[in-house]
């Protein structure tokens, strides 16, 4: 019994997952229940809240929820008295996991980028924020400083994109960053939760030298007429990794 974060998703922490809500919120409110306390929580939940307190969660209740004292696990799952009086099932009690709206109090812009034109299916109800994020834990939000952080963050996307995660024997560098170095992952206005929607996203890296005579050398490439072909993906189809081209290209 406690919050559960939006997201998504792959992954991830996701890069634009946000810990300060705009304003104070109150805490979720279940007809004829009432607050019971963590303490009472704890009775049955109680690995939950011997890790809860190292979450970034734990210090949100504390600052950002309008709760009474000793209310963390009821500020997200409303108040447990009708929960504890019926044995602990699932009828008196709200599940973020199910129902998004309680991350979305907190997670404003997380939400809004759920409404983009391309977006993981969470506020269709075929998701939750709890397929890629821990909302308990310490590891909520994966730290952009790579090693086993990155690595952590692609498995969340693997659970899904197995083809895409999986080793090549060419492998494209850019994976090692993690997934959302390329991709947004709650919602973008580009296909493919792609963060940019052209070459623009590729040169982020692969930046392109342009010489006296108007040629675009990209590496030790001559791109010029290619680039006037269509996108890098045009030619590089094998985007994620090959097993045959080091070049991505099949």
């Amino acid at each position: 019994m406690f919050p559960v974060v939006a997201g998504g998703a792959a992954l991830l922490l996701f890069n634009s997952c946000s810990t300060t809500p705009t304003a104070e919120v109150a805490p979720l409110e279940i007809p004829g229940a009432h607050f019971v306390g963590n303490q009472v929580c704890a009775q049955c939940h109680a690995q939950i809240v011997r890790e809860f307190p190292a979450s970034p969660h734990a210090r949100l209740v504390v600052e950002n929820l309008a709760a009474p004292a000793g209310v963390a696990c009821e500020a997200c799952h409303g108040p447990g008295s009708r929960h504890v009086a019926d044995g602990g099932g699932a009828k008196f009690i709200i599940n973020p996991g199910k129902n998004p709206d309680a991350c979305f109090r907190c997670h404003l812009q997380v939400r809004a980028e759920f409404e983009l034109p391309d977006h993981h299916p969470v506020i269709e109800g075929r998701m939750s924020c709890a397929d890629c994020h821990d909302p308990h834990g310490g590891d909520i939000f994966k730290p952009a400083d790579g090693g086993l952080a990155m690595a952590r963050r692609n498995e969340n996307c693997a659970q899904c994109h197995r083809e895409q995660t999986r080793p090549f024997v060419f492998e494209h560098p850019a994976g090692r960053e993690g997934c959302t170095v390329c991709h947004n992952p709650h919602g973008s206005v580009n296909r493919a939760l792609l963060a940019e929607a052209d070459d623009n996203l590729c040169l982020r890296c692969h930046a392109q030298t342009r010489t006296p005579a108007g040629q675009i050398f990209i590496g030790n490439v001559d791109h010029t007429p290619l680039l006037q072909m269509g996108d890098c993906w045009s030619c590089h189809t094998a985007i994620h990794g090959s097993d045959a081209d080091p070049r991505l290209r099949y």
